[in-house]
Formats: structure tokens, C-alpha cells, sequence
């Protein structure tokens, strides 16, 4: 038999509602700044995302895979911008992203569940923390309920931790008619252990809007910013996507890979309104490719990679990077580009800057494990 408590997961996951937590009452915000984490997973290839075109050893490394920069947005006499992220290209331009080339986390070795994990705890190995830096952000940050939210299935590790979270994903069900939350509405309204359940799920549901049974990248962003724009609306966001695991066929994979990611933050953009004056985007990966093509179009496990900074508070327009170069000296051990930027130092200067907050001590704060980490700053307009 179905259970009250059962049926009524079941209707509100088909109304689109928490999947986690299950309030959403974001009653309190200490700051009117957002910040945003989207998460790469699995490897991207930072060399043919933001490509070191005027690096002798670039074209030979890669072969076909080498991006034709006839097409891309020369960002300045070094690097190019992969020609599928025209909107990024157009926030460059306007001073809205920033990139931070040959970064990498930590992590050394070249497991993805290993790399990510390192990435969202903020530790220096594997499963030396057990919470995320996200959750540390937000318990920096302050504020009362939840002021943190995942577009993800469930609660990613980086927003795990002691300050309350919640996520939210459309739902794989149909959606419930009118006629049917409307009766279970009645149905719960003298409960008082679910009633307040379902009410934050309905209100997840009219957050939504329309975007609420939809997956596709312009509609996450939508969803996003229909969150993040309401002046009671949460602070900290942390965005998943997936697919940037390129062994092979990557010329194609990984354009589309960042189309999608140009459009999604693009609707974000767009969906912001003047909140978007405010918001900082942070895009990063666990750990970046081989230097050198393998021999079924694609790149391996690395090391660096690039990060990129986008939103209005960001003081963009250029490329941060103390290039190591990609001769056959300058790789780290002989394959991947080597790291010259630490993720956490990008991170923590972010973070901080972006929400107004000491650097120095959110550094403490988010990484006290991975020792010590001298935040990157001047990244966030005044």
C-alpha cells in the first residue's frame, strides 16, 4: 500500500519540488552578492578552452586536434578562446570573465572520483576532509535558513557540511495537474508534520516556473536565476555538469560540451536582471588532459587546466597566467601542462572577494588543510 508519506514525496518530486532538504525558505540574506559554483566533471581540457595559440609547441602536441584559431576570439597576443563560447566570448569583451590558465588543485594523481573529491572538500588527499569548502563559504557567509542551493539531483559534496543546504532538480516524473495539488493541498492542510513538507514543496514548484521539467542548459540557467534574483533568494549556488571526460572524439564532444555551458551561463546572465551586476560564476574541473593527443582523438588524464571567472562583479578582460610552456622540458612528468596556479589560492580570493569577506581568513576558513594558501586577489570589482 502507498503511504501518506510516500504518496506525498512522490506528487511533490512530480510538481518539481526539493529533492534533499525539505524547506525552501529563504527567509534571511547577509549579503545582495551571489556567488556561483559551476563543477566540470570529469577532466576538461583547459589547453582547447582557452588555446595557447602562440605557443610554439601547441600545434605539434595536439595534431588535429589543435583548434583552428581563424574562428576563435583572440584574447589577447597569447591565448585564444574556443570558438563555441561565443557569449563568454562576448562577457571578455565587455570586462565580465577573466581566465586563470595552468591551475590546478592539490591533487596530483589522475583518478576522477579521487580528483573531485580533493576539488570539493578543499583538502590536500583524498578524504581528508569530510565536508565541502561550498559549506564553509556559506557558514562565512551567515544569514539565517538556507542560503545555499544545488541545481544537482542531490546535495554534491562540496555544499556538504554543518551550515544548512538544499537542492533542487526537475523531475523525471510527469507533472501533477492542477486539479491534483490542489486536492492533496486539502488533503494535508490539517497535518502538521506534512503540511509544512509540502507547502515548501510547492513553493519550490512556483520558483521553478517553467523550467521546472526541463534539463536542457538555457532552462538550468533560467531555473538558476529564478532563484538566485529574489531579494530573499539564496546567495551560494553550486551547479553540476557533466560529460568533459574526452578519451576520444574530443573536437566534437568538447564543443558541445561548451556550447552548452556558454548557453547556460548566458541564461543565467540574461535571467539575473540587475542581480547579475552582483554575481560572480566560478568554472572549474578537478584536473586537466595530457598536452599530447592520444591515438583515438582525445586527450588523457592530466594535470593543469583553466579555470574561468564570468559575471558583472568580475574585473575581467584578461588571462592570468604564469605560462610554463609546453615543450617536452616544461611538462610535468613528460605528458600534462604544469600547474603554476593554485585552484584553492583562485577560490578562496573568489569567494571572498565576491561576498566581502576577509581573504586572508576565508582562505583559513575554506582550506586550513591544504596548508597554507595565500589568496588570489584583484579578481572582483569594488
Amino acid at each position: 500500500m502507498l503511504s501518506r508519506r510516500h504518496f506525498l514525496r512522490v506528487a511533490a518530486a512530480g510538481a518539481g519540488a526539493m529533492l534533499v532538504a525539505p524547506q525552501i525558505v529563504f527567509a534571511h540574506a547577509a549579503t545582495d552578492r551571489r556567488f556561483v559554483f559551476v563543477i566540470q566533471r570529469g577532466a576538461a581540457d583547459g589547453l582547447n578552452i582557452v588555446v595557447p595559440y602562440a605557443e610554439p609547441a601547441y600545434a605539434g602536441l595536439r595534431g588535429a586536434l589543435a583548434i583552428d584559431t581563424a574562428n576563435a576570439t583572440k584574447l589577447d597576443g597569447t591565448f585564444a578562446l574556443h570558438p563555441a563560447l561565443a557569449q563568454t566570448a562576448q562577457m571578455y569583451r565587455a570586462g565580465q570573465a577573466l581566465f586563470v590558465h595552468a591551475v590546478a588543485s592539490p591533487y596530483r594523481d589522475r583518478s576522477h572520483f579521487d580528483g573531485q573529491n580533493v576539488l570539493e572538500t578543499g583538502g590536500r588527499s583524498p578524504y581528508q576532509v569530510k565536508d565541502g569548502w561550498l559549506n564553509r563559504l556559506v557558514a562565512q557567509v551567515g544569514g539565517t535558513r538556507e542560503n545555499a542551493i544545488a541545481f544537482a539531483p542531490t546535495v554534491p559534496l562540496a555544499l556538504r557540511g554543518a551550515a544548512r543546504a538544499t537542492s533542487y532538480a526537475p523531475s523525471a516524473l510527469p507533472a501533477a495537474t492542477d486539479d491534483l495539488l490542489t486536492r492533496v493541498s486539502a488533503l494535508y492542510e490539517g497535518d502538521a508534520q506534512l503540511h509544512g513538507l509540502w507547502n515548501s514543496a510547492m513553493t519550490a514548484r512556483g520558483l521553478a516556473g517553467d523550467a521546472s521539467a526541463k534539463q536542457d542548459p538555457a532552462s538550468v540557467g533560467k531555473l538558476a536565476a529564478g532563484f538566485l534574483a529574489r531579494a530573499d533568494g539564496p546567495r551560494i549556488a553550486m551547479i553540476e555538469t557533466g560529460g568533459w571526460d574526452t578519451h576520444s572524439a574530443q573536437n566534437a564532444r568538447l564543443a558541445n560540451q561548451l556550447k552548452a555551458l556558454d548557453t547556460m551561463i548566458a541564461a543565467l546572465r540574461d535571467n539575473l536582471g540587475p542581480a547579475w551586476d552582483n554575481t560572480t560564476v566560478l568554472v572549474a574541473t578537478e584536473f586537466g588532459r595530457t598536452a599530447a593527443a592520444n591515438g583515438t582523438g582525445g586527450t588523457d588524464h592530466g594535470q593543469g587546466s583553466v579555470a574561468m571567472l564570468m559575471g558583472g562583479a568580475v574585473a575581467g578582460g584578461r588571462v592570468i597566467a604564469d605560462w610554463p610552456g609546453l615543450r617536452p622540458g616544461d611538462l610535468y612528468e613528460s605528458r600534462d601542462l604544469k600547474p603554476t596556479a593554485a585552484l584553492d589560492a583562485l577560490i578562496a580570493g573568489a569567494a571572498a572577494e565576491s561576498l566581502q569577506l576577509d581573504p586572508q581568513r576565508t582562505a583559513a576558513a575554506l582550506f586550513a588543510q591544504a596548508g597554507a594558501t595565500k589568496p588570489i586577489t584583484g579578481l572582483i570589482r569594488a
